[in-house]
């Protein structure tokens, strides 16, 4: 792999990080006005994965209660 030799700064595991979190915040997410830790990031994410999911089954729930 000799295409690899020049582009070792190029191809990090940081910068690929990186850019998965500005494609995910440009894409799925919308961007924070302040930056957060990575950590911060992450939760946010998640948070925003779960919340429909979570008002979905809280629908469910209250139909079930209603129809009974």
């Amino acid at each position: 792999m000799t295409w690899m030799r020049g582009n070792t700064r190029r191809l990090s595991a940081e910068r690929f990080e990186n850019s998965l979190r500005v494609m995910a915040n440009s894409v799925i997410f919308r961007s924070c006005v302040q930056d957060p830790t990575t950590t911060g990031t992450y939760i946010e994410m998640t948070a925003r994965l779960v919340d429909p999911a979570l008002l979905g089954l809280a629908v469910l729930a209250v139909r079930n209660r209603v129809e009974r």
